[in-house]
């Protein structure tokens, strides 16, 4: 038995909420929005672009509800075209959704079949096979879109792939890359491209996101949705993430223990390292680290006047805790030590800094 698409959670995607590819409400990015108007407008797009910024704050949906458009020929051709909107039941907008359009690739990780599990990466022979499309002309013709997401899981072989394409474009084609890291897009892809940095959204652009998903989403109560904001960044996949007393009361216990620094409370942080060394705690793990990194960003960020060479100490260690945790990952070693280091390590850091 085939498996249901219904179950399956896309490696692009987020369980229990729509896939950005499905998603018609649109919050925040106007400048982004009106960037590609513009060039609609004037009949000059550029053929390549790159969606640069934090995971989860509308990068994919920007870009296919930038692809709906484009492949629509009632917009695409309107010089006085006000917004990107598509009706959600239109012909193109179906299609889109059904990534059935036959002037539209997505290149993305394979989510899981009954036989293969899902994809780690986008490998060069499903970018080959996928850029196929840009040999032909357009079935109307009109725009062939392809959208990238991400570009971070991109091997060098199928970036190299991609390149070879948008160096020297057909007429009529449009390259939509996400990136969550666009500093480490390959720089010939970087060069090619017209990069546009979408920021992090506000909280009550965050707040509508959520309520326009429908229940269960919109009927979490509005102070769950607040305790996960103080620790969202600007995301909505960050904020539904935190959206659970639980996860949200264990950043508060190991934000206040990082706040406390370099006073270290001994005990508190043998009890954490002894707590995340069990099989069961990945997820808390994980948590952790990534309270650590926002941790470090925001004193970095709060300090910026002190300096480059008195916050180096902060940057150093922060590497450290990375190449340590990639290690750790690699041959499955021992967290605790791990964990008492690192708070060692910050302690030593902040003290420097100071």
């Amino acid at each position: 038995m085939s498996r249901d698409a219904q179950d399956v959670v896309e490696p692009d995607g987020f369980e229990g909420a729509p896939h950005p590819r499905e998603q018609f409400a649109f919050f925040g990015h106007r400048e982004g929005e009106e960037a590609f108007l513009e060039g609609l407008r004037s009949g000059r797009l550029h053929h390549a672009w790159l969606f640069g910024g934090a995971q989860g704050i509308g990068k994919a949906t920007l870009a296919y509800r930038v692809a709906r458009a484009i492949l629509d020929p009632q917009r695409a051709g309107d010089r006085s075209l006000a917004g990107l909107d598509v009706p959600p039941e239109s012909h193109v907008a179906r299609q889109v959704a059904a990534l059935s359009h036959p002037n539209l690739a997505v290149l993305r990780r394979s989510p899981p079949t009954d036989k293969k599990a899902a994809s780690t990466t986008i490998p060069v022979d499903a970018v080959r096979r996928a850029l196929n499309m840009f040999g032909s002309t357009a079935a109307n013709g009109g725009y062939r879109v392809c959208i990238v997401d991400s570009a971070e899981d991109l091997t060098i072989s199928s970036a190299n792939a991609l390149l070879k394409v948008i160096e020297e474009p057909p007429p009529r084609s449009l390259f939509l890359i996400v990136s969550h890291a666009p500093q480490r897009v390959l720089p010939t892809i970087r060069s090619r491209c017209r990069r546009l940095l979408l920021r992090p959204l506000e909280d009550q652009e965050i707040r509508a996101a959520i309520s326009s998903m429908g229940s269960p989403w919109s009927d979490i109560p509005r102070d769950v949705v607040d305790q996960a904001l103080r620790y969202g960044e600007g995301s909505v996949r960050r904020t539904l993430e935190l959206l659970d007393a639980e996860k949200v009361a264990f950043i508060d216990q190991v934000t206040r223990l990082l706040d406390r620094l370099p006073r270290t409370d001994t005990k508190q942080i043998l009890a954490l390292a002894e707590a995340l060394a069990r099989r069961d705690a990945d997820d808390s793990y994980e948590l952790t680290l990534e309270t650590v990194q926002r941790w470090v960003s925001e004193r970095l960020r709060d300090q910026a006047g002190l300096g480059a060479s008195r916050l180096a100490p902060l940057v150093e260690v922060c590497e450290k805790i990375g190449r340590s945790a990639r290690e750790i990952d690699v041959f499955n070693l021992d967290r605790r030590p791990f964990i008492l280091t690192m708070f060692d390590d910050l302690a030593d850091a902040v003290r420097r800094a100071a």
